[in-house]
């Protein structure tokens, strides 16, 4: 088959792409494709013709997201409408990457599937309206606190930090599921190419707080734990410009459902990514 990804060249895409090897990956760049116009996204679909398309590509920089809102809801909506709609007049399948930032956090337990969409920030918004753009044929993954080997991420910031005298301060008042893009690509590939639609979680498994994550790091890298201190998000100097949610665990029943194994626990592949960076 002919899959067409974008974002080819992020976190996610990076480790994706390989796994699509025994069939032909198409991966354009932003010279080639702007997701955000309709005419070069449809031209493209048309031209490129593939079976499978996964969107990869995404504004992710919450903070960011508030005061570009324009710009976020463009690549995350309008662009996943775009991709829709050539999907649909080539006959293809779309398969669109979306966040733990679609829920408020409110929940006591973990959010499935089925529960309501009520997003807090900017982004939030733009990702829920991404989803409901995707149509009902899609295939839409929702993860969350993804890291890897490629890209900015949690991990090589509290690494770097690490290698500094100040102690690490982290908020223990956020928990969520940290998920790392080597278990997760695998699981996004053979969602596409079975053409599963609906929406699924796939996360790895450990619901932490930010500050108990900083701790796992710290000591995957060999580095004194202690060194990690919590705080509350409302003692964060400067204040962030977007709200999170509280509570981002998500329980993966969709994928149980469906017969796939559940991902391991985040400390494994976070040990490898350590071992991996250095």
């Amino acid at each position: 088959m002919r899959i067409l990804v974008t974002g080819a060249g992020g976190q996610l895409g990076m480790d994706l792409v390989p796994l699509l090897r025994p069939h032909e990956a198409v991966t354009p760049g932003r010279r080639e494709l702007d997701i955000t116009d309709r005419a070069s996204v449809l031209r493209t679909l048309r031209d490129s013709k593939p079976d499978i398309v996964v969107n990869c590509a995404a504004m992710t920089r919450v903070d960011d997201c508030e005061s570009q809102v324009d710009r976020a809801f463009a690549v995350n909506s309008l662009a996943v409408g775009h991709l829709a709609e050539g999907c649909r007049l080539i006959g293809a399948h779309l398969t669109t990457i979306s966040t733990d930032h679609v829920f408020d956090g409110t929940k006591p337990g973990a959010y499935n599937e089925r529960d309501p969409l009520s997003p807090i920030s900017v982004y939030g918004r733009s990702k829920a309206a991404g989803e409901s753009r995707a149509g009902g044929d899609a295939t839409i993954v929702r993860t969350s606190w993804l890291c890897g080997e490629f890209g900015a991420n949690m991990v090589k910031t509290i690494l770097g930090l690490l290698r500094e005298d100040a102690p690490l301060r982290f908020v223990d008042d956020q928990i969520g599921h940290p998920t790392f893009a080597a278990d997760l690509a695998p699981v996004v590939c053979e969602l596409a190419l079975q053409r599963r639609s609906g929406v699924f979680h796939v996360t790895n498994q450990g619901a932490v707080t930010w500050f108990e994550f900083a701790r796992a790091v710290a000591a995957a890298a060999g580095a004194d734990p202690r060194r990690v201190v919590p705080c509350a998000t409302a003692d964060l100097r400067p204040l962030r410009p977007a709200p999170r949610p509280a509570n981002s665990v998500l329980d993966n029943a969709a994928l149980r459902l469906a017969g796939f194994a559940q991902a391991r626990d985040f400390r494994e592949p976070l040990a490898e990514l350590i071992c991996r960076l250095r």
